[in-house]
């Protein structure tokens, strides 16, 4: 047992430091004979024990933050998940989704295993990610994580994030040139709203192409059309999704009298996207 009077100025102090609960740094202070460092530690095994606790709980609520670097040549997307809307919204945990994009923004790791093995500061102590979200779990009392991590480069990239940290787009056109950033907000703002499945009709993989042609097919048959019109038909069809699903053929949100190509080219000749990315929380 403990001789080591522990004031309350001292479970204060360690409060500050760690943001951890009351009476849990009265115990960890308690435990370690009023030792700071040795609490602290004692708080980290502490959040160990939680986050173990707590790996088989759904994490489906959290923030989708995307972030561009200062060139504006790079730009990244993370969904940090958690298990409730109330911490979602929690101005520490929104914080932490930041501070993470921010590191992977100016260190581009190579994935996300990679983002999580980086160093952050956190509560005066230099941990990886991954540490530091075990800390979180054990603060918080919820499971939480980085489950997405995406990269987007190009000549001119563009974040964009929609419904209160609910959904990331990254965009890239092929050159930086006037507009180019306004145009590439409303471009992203289209595949927020559209969820395109490619750029362009050669961006639609193979499988997706059968898949639209066999439900076409299946369609037109079920519709007592002739054999022999099936084919014809379906390509119709086909053609329908590509301008329905591919990015540069939908029709532009905000005028939908030009396609999502058209209105680029009316910024600048030539003007396209090259790539993009779209995470929705929890999808």
């Amino acid at each position: 047992m403990s001789t080591v009077q522990i004031s309350a100025s001292d479970v204060n102090k360690l409060r500050q430091q760690t943001g951890a609960g009351m009476m849990v740094c009265k115990k960890s202070l308690t435990e370690t004979n009023g030792d700071f460092e040795a609490a602290i530690d004692f708080l980290r095994k502490k959040g160990a024990k939680v986050a173990a606790s707590r790996q088989d709980r759904e994490s489906n609520e959290g923030v989708v933050i995307a972030r561009t670097s200062e060139d504006g040549k790079r730009g990244v997307i993370i969904e940090l998940n958690c298990e409730t809307d109330f911490v979602a919204k929690n101005a520490e945990f929104i914080a932490f989704g930041n501070e993470i994009a921010n590191l992977a923004v100016e260190n581009n790791p190579k994935d996300l295993t990679a983002l999580t093995g980086m160093s952050i500061d956190v509560d005066s102590s230099r941990l990886t990610i991954a540490e530091a979200i075990t800390e979180k779990t054990g603060k918080i009392g919820e499971k939480i994580g980085v489950s997405k991590y995406e990269v987007v480069e190009g000549d001119k990239v563009i974040a964009y994030i929609h419904g209160n940290f609910r959904l990331g787009v990254l965009v890239a056109l092929s050159a930086d040139v006037a507009g180019a950033e306004d145009a590439g907000k409303d471009v992203a703002m289209q595949i927020a709203a559209m969820n395109p499945v490619a750029i362009d009709k050669d961006g639609v993989d193979a499988s997706t192409i059968q898949r639209e042609l066999e439900i076409a097919k299946e369609q037109i048959r079920a519709e007592g059309k002739p054999e022999e019109m099936v084919e014809k038909i379906a390509a119709g069809k086909l053609n329908k999704f590509y301008k329905d699903s591919t990015l540069l053929n939908q029709e532009f949100v905000k005028d939908s009298s030009k396609s999502v190509s058209q209105f680029l080219a009316s910024v600048d000749k030539g003007l396209t996207v090259t790539a993009f990315k779209r995470v929705a929380l929890g999808a």
